[in-house]
């Protein structure tokens, strides 16, 4: 027997988010989760993984719905349906980089939604057989590993993070997204104390991958410091266009630290 396929649907509108939810579950679609702003469905597809995402193009909150299909799509390859009041040009010509594989005008029947539905997973049951590997790495994974993983948009702000950030920084998840990285934590250097410049500008700039390994420390908001290792690098879409940067931040073990400490001796 066939997996029931598994919905995400982005709606701001809940009216609109329950009727869909009542249509695709009566065709006997299982929906996993239900998100009202852009920013917070990068990180809950990452974690839910679905077969495949509803996405309403007028969010809510700092991003709008063809945005974060971009990176819901670009960085964990989800597909993406969209679902709109709005037809212009500008709109459909800015959704083409999520490569979605449905397009619902509201006002919409309960045959509009289950034939772009089920059409949108055949098509991409295909497609995936042909997509690149994922940029920043496979979902699941990034949401096990226990390192802080942050991917973040050109200007640094945090567009994603995993599980482990919210307790590498010891924050609440409401005061880590869309929030600029360095209002977080910073890089310093660990025998002066000196803060490190925010790598991020020359990652855009240069697409170059900066690496910080030794003498590095890491410290968060709350005071706390912690050697670590840092790599940033840029994250280019299928195009191979520039959409954000990626930051991987691996504390160093105790082993590791007492080595480099005999090295100075």
């Amino acid at each position: 027997m066939a997996p029931i396929p598994r919905i995400l649907i982005v709606e701001d509108d809940d009216i609109i988010c329950n009727l869909i939810t009542t249509m695709l579950e009566r065709r006997g679609y299982s929906v996993v989760g239900k998100i009202s702003s852009g920013e917070e469905a990068i990180v809950r597809a990452a974690e839910l993984e679905p077969d495949l995402v509803l996405m309403d193009i007028s969010l809510a909150g700092q991003m709008d719905g063809v945005a974060a299909a971009r990176y819901i799509f670009q960085l964990f390859q989800f597909p993406i349906v969209f679902l709109t009041a709005l037809a212009d040009d500008k709109l459909t010509e800015r959704a083409k980089h999520s490569q979605p594989l449905g397009y619902i005008l509201k006002p919409f029947t309960d045959k509009d939604l289950s034939t772009n539905v089920e059409m949108a997973l055949y098509n991409h049951s295909i497609r995936k057989k042909y997509l690149d590997a994922y940029p920043v790495g496979e979902p699941k994974k990034l949401m096990a590993i226990l390192d802080t993983i942050l991917v973040m948009d050109t200007k640094g702000r945090i567009i994603f993070y995993n599980p482990y950030t919210v307790r590498f920084l010891d924050l609440p998840e409401n005061q880590i997204l869309m929030h600029h990285w360095r209002e977080l934590m910073m890089i310093v250097n660990d025998q002066t104390g000196e803060e490190v410049p925010d790598p991020v500008p020359e990652v855009v700039k240069q697409m170059l991958v900066v690496s910080y390994e030794f003498n590095t420390a890491v410290v968060t908001k709350s005071g706390k410091s912690r050697k670590v290792g840092v790599t940033i690098r840029p994250v280019k879409d299928d195009n191979h266009e520039l959409i954000g940067v990626f930051m991987h931040i691996k504390e160093k073990t105790l082993d590791q630290i007492k080595m480099a400490a005999s090295k100075k001796v």
